[in-house]
């Protein structure tokens, strides 16, 4: 059992009977009433968003997982394959247990799939991805460092603002905690 104030994002935790991963916390402290944390988090087994307060003196049951790591290896008919780098085992999860965590997924990434009670039930990246630009504006000649962007559209169909030295079919690292450019991948 966890205090609310120490739920976390990412973090799966037991609530009403189903997993729910957390999504975005928020503390609050209204005044003079009692503080309370509001969650916004995903039921995994619906796939179904909501908004839950918790007072700052509940406690919540956090769900242990089992972490195994795997490889995505392709995505068909919307459900993402993921293949165990041990027994090559196959598991399939569905665009909505995966949530944002698709835009990231290039194929041969290494990722940790998290299982409770043998299934797959979560994905946790690494801290960032390279990915290829395949679509930008051409680049400036000797244009350097600034705060000037351009959108980039990368293999996995995300668009994310990069420099505009940055050229198509260059491979950029991306952070998967906001999905902001870092730097170019070598």
């Amino acid at each position: 059992m966890i205090q609310a104030t120490q739920l976390r994002p990412g973090m799966i935790i037991e609530f009403r009977g189903d997993l729910h991963s957390i999504f975005r916390t928020e503390h609050r402290t209204p005044g003079n009433k009692r503080g309370f944390v509001q969650a916004r988090m995903r039921n995994l087994r619906t796939g179904a968003m909501i908004d839950h307060k918790f007072a700052s003196t509940d406690f919540v049951e956090r769900a242990f997982l089992e972490e195994r790591e795997m490889e995505y290896l392709y995505e068909e008919g919307g459900n993402y394959y993921f293949m165990t780098t041990d027994t090559y085992e196959q598991f399939a999860l569905s665009k909505e247990v995966l949530g944002d965590a698709m835009s990231y997924l290039a194929p041969n990434t290494a990722v940790a799939v998290e299982f409770y009670e043998g299934k797959p039930v979560n994905v946790k990246l690494p801290p960032s991805v390279d990915l290829e630009v395949v679509e930008t504006e051409p680049g400036l000649k000797g244009a350097t460092v600034s705060n000037v962007t351009k959108p980039a559209k990368l293999e996995t169909g995300l668009v994310v603002q990069v420099p505009p030295f940055i050229q198509q079919g260059e491979k950029i690292r991306v952070s998967t905690a906001d999905g902001t450019y870092l730097e170019r991948a070598s």
